[in-house]
């Protein structure tokens, strides 16, 4: 996740925590996919509605969103870098 945000966006601040063991038996986690909570800070960001930062998220982070990730919480917000 870390290599694709980098190489899609201007990242100030990432963060992303696996909170996969906090879902055990869920249905995600019974097929391998994670729950990650993501906080980013990308100068693409700026001036942008949350919806549209969450996409620009979802298509940096491609097939992941169906190979390797089943939940994810996003913390977006714009910056200068």
């Amino acid at each position: 996740m870390t290599e694709r945000l980098h190489a899609a966006l201007t990242i100030k601040e990432l963060n992303i925590e696996d909170q996969s063991h906090l879902h055990a038996g869920h249905a995600g986690a019974k097929d391998g996919l994670g729950h990650y909570d993501l906080t980013i800070s990308a100068n693409e960001f700026l001036g942008l509605r949350q919806l549209r930062c969450h996409q620009l998220i979802y298509q940096a982070l491609g097939d992941m969103m169906q190979t390797d990730i089943h939940a994810l919480a996003i913390n977006a917000s714009e910056s200068q870098v």
